[in-house]
């Protein structure tokens, strides 16, 4: 009887990867710094982790060698894989992104997924304070097509990014360049607010990564210590001037100040507060109801 053959294992990780991956090992884990060199040779080269376990990788140009060694430069200097590559994934959106603009969370998805399923059968205005990157805003957009969307950031390069999002997703999002700290005429009658805005004490940075720090913009992350509610207070009087009747604000938080924020809705004379954990377990959403 003829023996069977059994075909050579394919190793794991091709010769020409281990180096790379080392490379990123005094920043990350071994197997977060595989995932992103992974992850950079299938967003910049278009090699699946098919082609790179076959070797392909091996067979890049010249030119496309130089590219990858100079990507590989600035995410062994800390820069985020996303800033790196120029996009990331939201859900199934693929967004640009830089450094003008937050890299959206997880959680942020479940806070879209929230107000989503809460209106999934009516025509709701929906303002978006601090859109950075758009990735709210275009997600509903595109969610709730009947909706009226519109998103305001006080970064004019922010806005661009987003803008440029809005028009690859095909999403019809009305952006404006507003300071949500400052009071505002309001010229619209808005059904709902949604906010992720700055939350992160400047106390915490020392427990916040290096690639953060470093990369993300400081003024979308960080209040004072002194003011750990700052955007909250602002936001639950933008929600006086804007909001109909029975309208809601749903926003992303810190998840130590959960009780505090709600709180200080319930002070201002919101109703139906609600507070909600994301996928980890941690306090991170907050809805509060408009007095009608």
């Amino acid at each position: 009887m003829r023996r069977q053959t059994i075909p050579p294992r394919i190793q794991p990780t091709p010769a020409m990867i281990q180096p790379l991956i080392a490379s990123l090992t005094p920043l990350y884990p071994p197997e977060e710094a595989r995932a992103i060199v992974y992850a950079l040779l299938e967003d910049a080269f278009a090699l699946t982790r098919k082609d790179i376990l076959l070797g392909k990788a091996e067979s890049l140009s010249d030119e496309d060698k130089s590219r990858l060694h100079a990507l590989m430069a600035r995410l062994q200097q800390g820069e985020p894989l996303q800033y790196v590559v120029g996009f990331t994934y939201f859900g199934d959106l693929r967004l640009s992104v830089s450094p003008a603009t937050l890299i959206p969370r997880p959680e942020t998805l479940e806070l879209v997924e929230w107000i989503a399923t809460g209106y999934a059968n009516a025509t709701p205005t929906i303002l978006d304070i601090g859109t950075g990157s758009g990735c709210i805003a275009i997600s509903l957009a595109l969610r709730l097509p009947d909706a009226r969307v519109a998103a305001w950031d006080i970064s004019p390069d922010a806005l661009a990014v987003a803008q440029l999002n809005a028009r690859h997703c095909g999403a019809e999002v009305a952006f404006r360049q507003i300071n949500a700290l400052k009071p505002c005429n309001p010229d619209h009658n808005t059904t709902v607010i949604v906010s992720n805005p700055p939350y992160i004490c400047e106390c915490e940075r020392t427990d916040m990564e290096r690639n953060v720090l470093d990369y993300e913009p400081a003024t979308a992350l960080f209040v004072p210590d002194e003011s750990p509610l700052l955007f909250y207070e602002a936001l639950a009087m933008r929600g006086k001037e804007l909001l109909i009747p029975g309208g809601c604000i749903y926003m992303e938080i810190n998840r130590a100040y959960g009780p505090d924020v709600c709180q200080l809705f319930e002070n201002e004379g919101y109703t139906d507060v609600t507070l909600r954990k994301d996928a980890f377990g941690n306090d991170r959403m907050v809805k509060a109801t408009l007095l009608s």
